[in-house]
């Protein structure tokens, strides 16, 4: 039988596990956390998360081939593969603050895997991370190996919080990346054939490592471009009298364009499109590509000006002041569907209404 173990019991790692656990029976699926509060709400009846259809998903196999554990070591010892489903957010100090990934728990992760493995495994960057992780990864694993091979590959997640369990479903695109040897082959293979459980195998793309590590960023700066652009054109519209839902529309008919990723906003949230964005500006700048860097950044500031821009409008629309007024905020998650308000422009708005009134944030 075999054995998948993933470490992070997060938005990816839970939903993720769950699938594969429910498409393929045969093989024994465990997910660990260091957390005890949060695999103790994976046992119960009510998730840590809050996704569409995930309730049913974990309660179908949980206890037959899905477990939820805080015995780290035992499970990652006894796995064929190894998912790493670790958060990895913007450094806060240091070289690259503000810009580059922290791989602290990334880190910790793979010394883990390192010290308890007793068999050769496969071990899958499931988090986003910078291009190149991969190498620091194999350093760390084969310098502390003990004679056992790790082949690494690079498996990003292209989930959408509100719809991740259609996602895996039915997903667009399954992306394996692995080094170009023969145990590098062998190993995406062996994922492959998690994969081929359900998903057709003209969806599942391999590649090389690194074009899987930036395949993943690539695709969140794109998809964040297209909002940013949609917010940009919205600020003209209202300075011209035209409508952006049809100016939007419109420009979505065009089968070249498509109509998603174009509804105008406050602004982009959640914990994904900001963080890859900033990460993507920082390999930039460190490859010496400083205009590639300055083009993506620009797509992070309109974000902020939508933002800001919303917030100047409301406090206009009374009076230019806010003091002694009520104001309600329908939906404080970054989206419908979605528990999550991590980087949600509601704490934003919030803020700035809040210091309109001197009362420092809400």
């Amino acid at each position: 039988m075999v054995k998948i173990c993933c470490i992070g019991a997060g938005y990816v790692g839970g939903p993720t596990m769950a699938v594969i656990a429910l498409k393929c029976p045969s093989i024994e699926v465990a997910v660990v956390d260091i957390s005890v509060s949060r695999i103790n709400a994976w046992n119960s009846d009510q998730l840590p998360i809050y996704e569409p259809g995930l309730d049913g998903v974990v309660k179908q196999c949980r206890g037959k081939n899905l477990f939820f554990s805080t015995d780290v070591e035992k499970h990652v010892s006894e796995a064929d593969i190894v998912f790493v489903s670790v958060n990895t957010p913007t450094k806060t100090q240091g070289l690259g603050a503000g810009k580059a990934a922290d791989l602290t728990y990334w880190e910790s992760a793979a010394r883990v895997i390192a010290d308890v493995s007793k068999s050769d495994k496969i071990v899958v960057e499931k988090s986003t991370v910078p291009v190149k992780t991969a190498e620091a990864i194999e350093k760390i694993l084969t310098h502390n190996s003990k004679g056992i091979k790790f082949q690494i590959l690079s498996n990003p997640e292209f989930l959408a919080e509100g719809t991740a369990i259609q996602d895996l479903f039915n997903p667009d695109r399954v992306l394996i990346g692995g080094r170009e040897t023969p145990e590098g082959q062998k190993a995406v293979k062996a994922l492959k054939d998690v994969y081929a459980h359900w998903v057709p195998e003209d969806r599942i793309l391999t590649t090389n490592l690194w074009s899987a590590e930036l395949s993943k960023l690539a695709a969140n700066a794109f998809l964040a471009q297209r909002i940013s652009s949609v917010n940009a054109m919205s600020a003209l519209c209202e300075a011209t009298g035209a409508n952006v839902s049809q100016v939007a529309f419109a420009v979505g008919t065009d089968s070249r364009i498509g109509p998603k990723f174009l509804n105008a906003s406050v602004g982009f949230g959640g914990s994904c499109f900001q963080k890859d964005i900033l990460n993507l500006v920082y390999i930039c700048e460190c490859n010496g590509l400083p205009e590639v860097a300055e083009y993506w950044k620009q797509v992070i500031k309109i974000n902020d000006y939508q933002k800001s821009r919303f917030v100047n409008r409301v406090v206009a629309s009374m009076f230019n002041t806010v003091s002694n007024k009520k104001i309600a905020v329908l939906g404080f998650a970054f989206k419908k569907d979605t528990g999550d308000t991590r980087e949600t422009p509601a704490i934003d708005s919030h803020h700035g209404e809040a210091s309109e009134r001197g009362l420092g944030c809400l």
